[in-house]
């Protein structure tokens, strides 16, 4: 299957993943809707909504920059409204944008947990929620979350409570969507990292030059992201290299940074 003429709707996607998931539908000649608040550089974020657009229509796609807020109601229903309307409708929601803080519970402000848990999990449900009808008119509706699989084990709980409820609470959206829209054909999914991925997140919070030379490359999950969205699955959580192997992509050392397997720093929430 190819993604062209398919119209994508993503939250965030400036840079790192979610860039890299829009540039490769892009390839195919998608249409991609952005929705971030990233208008003006950064020193630390490299890229902004529009440097985005400008990449997805030099990739061959057609781009449309939202800024919007995913912790906004009335905003995310502007950018679908405004998707639908440019586009003629939504097939994919991409759900990309997120907050990190793997702080400790007596250690997190609450205004750090509650920026999470807005982003991540409400922002999820939000943006899928309002993406639902025009979702049911696509004949390949399907909804992508960048989340781990669900893991009880309180090792993950334990090391850093707020951030784990926050990404579950996106991976519980994957769950009950797959369930509760599968009358309608619509396919539902996660996808998480095996390993840490070179990101302006792994840069600046998890470790900086050393983590990101024990990393794989964006592309990698974008690679992955397009094999599910080509597919029919539902309900499922899937790992980067374990789609792409049955693809029949088994030499991932165009992805690797690091200078082995070895070498490479596994992701949490993976036992």
């Amino acid at each position: 299957m190819t993604l062209a003429g398919k119209t994508m709707i993503m939250s965030g996607g400036s840079r790192g993943i979610g860039l890299a998931i829009a540039l490769r539908a892009a390839r195919d000649g998608a249409n991609v809707a952005l929705v971030a608040k990233t208008t003006d550089p950064h020193p630390q974020l490299p890229g902004t909504i529009y440097s985005a657009a400008k990449e997805i229509e030099a990739a061959g796609g057609k781009a449309l920059p939202i800024v919007g807020d995913v912790r906004n109601d009335e905003s995310v229903a502007e950018a679908v409204t405004r998707t639908v309307e440019a586009f003629g409708g939504i097939d994919i929601v991409v759900n990309n944008a997120s907050a990190i803080d793997l702080s400790k519970t007596d250690e997190i402000s609450m205004k750090r947990y509650d920026l999470m848990q807005d982003i991540n999990a409400r922002g999820t449900f939000l943006l899928s929620k309002l993406a639902i009808p025009a979702l049911r008119r696509s004949p390949h509706g399907h909804i992508l979350t960048l989340s781990p699989p669900l893991n009880l084990s309180p090792r993950w709980a334990g090391a850093h409570l707020a951030y784990t409820m926050a990404k579950y609470g996106m991976s519980l959206t994957t769950l009950g969507l797959a369930e509760e829209l599968r009358p309608d054909g619509i396919s539902v999914n996660s996808l998480w990292p095996r390993t840490l991925i070179a990101t302006a997140a792994v840069q600046n919070l998890l470790g900086g030059a050393e983590a990101t030379a024990r990393s794989r490359t964006p592309e990698i999950v974008a690679d992955a992201a397009y094999v599910v969205l080509s597919g029919s699955e539902t309900g499922q959580f899937f790992i980067d290299d374990e789609v792409l192997a049955s693809a029949g992509v088994t030499d991932l050392t165009p992805y690797r940074l690091a200078a082995s397997e070895a070498d490479l720093a596994p992701d949490i929430f993976l036992d």
